[in-house]
């Protein structure tokens, strides 16, 4: 199962890119908010990436952050959101404003997404209230067992920076930066540069 691609674009348009990883080119389904984040064809590209398998295709999903996979994977979940639906969803509001609009049961709201009618917002209402954890995914705490992480947040705490924001900002990082560049020195140096830039 793939679940993370890293490599250099080739080909990219609204709904899709062609990502070459060791010579192996790997075609995968995206929203607009994944496209926005793409570098320029011939760039340097990762992707965390949903596997679907059904008894005729393989189809992958590559999102910019591990928030959106998360909230693609509980929309498909839904019943009768499959994968094209979830990806107009991601591309129609952010990931906070989606959870908040089905906190509230803001069904007029849901309503707006292409695709999505009354009935279906209605019913993503109903199956996914109360399984969002967090308006706000990427505000969720770091992984514990991620101790480069951990400390850069803890640190960063102490300079007096709240933890939402901390987590927030780490997140970001994490999802941006390659693993070798994941270390508590690097992490909290460029934190310390956004969040006192207001990023």
């Amino acid at each position: 199962m793939i679940g993370y691609l890293s490599g250099t674009l080739l080909e990219r348009d609204f709904s899709s890119c062609l990502v070459d990883v060791n010579g192996v080119g790997y075609e995968l389904s995206i929203a607009l908010s994944t496209f926005d984040k793409l570098p320029l064809e011939g760039g340097k590209v990762k992707l965390f990436v949903h596997t679907q398998v059904r008894e005729d295709a393989i189809t992958l999903f590559g999102f910019a952050d591990k928030a959106e996979r998360a909230l693609f994977r509980k929309l498909i979940d839904v019943s009768g959101v499959g994968g094209k639906l979830a990806l107009n969803v991601l591309s129609s509001m952010p990931v906070a404003n989606f959870c908040s609009a089905v906190d509230a049961g803001d069904v007029k709201a849901l309503s707006r997404i292409n695709g999505v009618g009354k009935r279906t917002a209605e019913r993503l209402v109903v199956e996914l209230k109360g399984r969002l954890e967090n308006s706000d995914p990427a505000a969720a705490p770091v992984d514990p067992g991620n101790s480069a992480a951990s400390d850069a947040c803890a640190a960063l705490e102490q300079l007096g920076f709240k933890r939402d924001t901390v987590n927030k900002c780490i997140n970001a990082l994490l999802a941006e930066l390659p693993e070798n560049e994941q270390n508590t020195e690097n992490l909290l140096r460029k934190a310390l540069v956004r969040l006192n830039s207001g990023k």
